[in-house]
Formats: structure tokens, C-alpha cells, sequence
């Protein structure tokens, strides 16, 4: 790594010999560019008004910039990440097993009957939907947040139907916690990249991310409750 300048001094000299091929021009690709933003229309488009159910709109989206050139089947090949939807998928089977054996529903009566003990009258319903959003965001900050939501999904449901609740507002603190991965470099991808380009230590990611949690967890037992009220 280095200057342009630097690297031509290295070729000049007599005592290293660099390996290394010329730079190739690539060709611009800036002219497909409104292929890709009608097609990401295209698809948001047809879910919105339910035309086209999200996953074939996906997939012939993806078929499209394949076929006009704008990506390259291979580069899209590589571009899946694997890892992640073998994590999701077995989220996705746990979340149903959670399901189909009664161990949400476990989880849900526990919960609900161990805060009855402690908290009655109206601040139940928020407390029941700060132990949602906060055991979300735990989780979220060592998994993946897709695995998290399809985890933790069932278990905001059980908890609406056994508290007699409306089930949106807990599904909406899931959403949001699952999304608010700031303590650690490895709660999302993007934290992975910048930790090890930018050099930041995981203390670093401590000190700014949890004060932003604290924040975002404020927000939203402020704001779901009156966009998503409970009855």
C-alpha cells in the first residue's frame, strides 16, 4: 500500500522486482445505471400494492440486471452470503419449533406471570414491551438481526395473546431492536467492516454504541406505544 509515486520509485529500482500487473481500464457501467434504480422500484413497487409477492419480484429483479448486462451471474453468485442464510434459515426452523412445541407459549406465560408479580395496572403493558425490545437487542449485538427477529417473533406474539394485548406493538419493538446493533463490531456486517479498516478497538464500539442504544430504546418506548397502542 501506497502512493502512485512511490510505488513507480519501487519499479525503477534495482532492488526489488514487483509482480505485479499494469492497472486495466474498466469499461463504465454508469449507463445501466437507471436499469438498477427502475428495477429496485419495480420491485418495492409491486409488494407496496401487492402486485407481486416480494420473493418473485426479488428474484426476477435479480434475473433482470443478470440479463442486461448491469451485473455478471458469477458476481452475483458471490455477492450471496451463505453463512448468513443458513443462520437465518435455522433461526426460521427454531422460531417454528418454538412454535409447534409450546415453548413460546412457555416462555410467554413465565414472563407475563413473573412481571404480574411486580408491576400491575397500565405500566404492564410497557414494561412487558421493554423486556421484548431490551432481550432483542441483547441478542442482536452476537447475532445476526434477521436470525433475531425470526427468533424472537413467536415469542412477542405469545407474549401479546397471553397478556391480551395487541400483538403490533411488540412486533415493531422486535423490528426496531433487532436494527439498533451498536455495542459491538460483530451485531452487524457493517461494524465488522469499519472495526478492522478503521482500526477501532471493541471498547471503542462500547463507549459510542451503548449510549446510541440507550437512545434509540428511550425513543422507542416513547413512540410505539402512540403509533401502535397496545388495545
Amino acid at each position: 500500500m501506497g502512493t502512485e509515486p512511490a510505488a513507480d520509485a519501487l519499479r525503477r529500482g534495482q532492488d526489488l522486482m514487483l509482480f505485479n500487473s499494469p492497472p486495466l481500464p474498466s469499461r463504465s457501467l454508469h449507463r445501466r445505471m437507471p436499469i438498477v434504480l427502475a428495477t429496485i422500484v419495480a420491485v418495492v413497487l409491486g409488494e407496496t400494492f401487492d402486485w407481486l409477492p416480494i420473493e418473485i419480484g426479488a428474484i426476477g429483479g435479480a434475473v433482470l440486471v443478470c440479463l442486461t448486462g448491469c451485473l455478471k451471474p458469477k458476481e452475483a453468485y458471490e455477492s450471496i452470503e451463505w453463512p448468513l442464510l443458513f443462520v437465518i434459515f435455522g433461526m426460521l426452523a427454531l422460531g417454528t419449533a418454538m412454535q409447534a412445541t409450546g415453548a413460546a407459549a412457555w416462555l410467554a406465560h413465565n414472563l407475563v406471570a413473573g412481571i404480574d408479580h411486580f408491576v400491575t395496572g397500565p405500566h404492564r403493558a410497557l414494561v412487558l414491551l421493554a423486556g421484548i425490545y431490551l432481550g432483542t437487542g441483547v441478542l442482536t449485538e452476537i447475532l445476526s438481526n434477521n436470525a433475531v427477529a425470526a427468533l424472537m417473533v413467536p415469542i412477542a406474539l405469545s407474549i401479546a395473546a397471553v397478556a391480551e394485548l395487541d400483538a403490533r406493538p411488540f412486533i415493531i419493538a422486535v423490528t426496531f431492536a433487532a436494527s439498533a446493533a451498536f455495542a459491538t463490531p460483530i451485531g452487524y456486517q457493517t461494524n465488522t467492516y469499519v472495526y478492522g479498516i478503521g482500526g477501532y478497538r471493541f471498547a471503542d464500539f462500547v463507549k459510542i454504541g451503548v449510549p446510541l442504544n440507550a437512545l434509540c430504546f428511550v425513543v422507542a418506548m416513547v413512540v410505539i406505544p402512540i403509533v401502535w397502542p397496545f388495545r
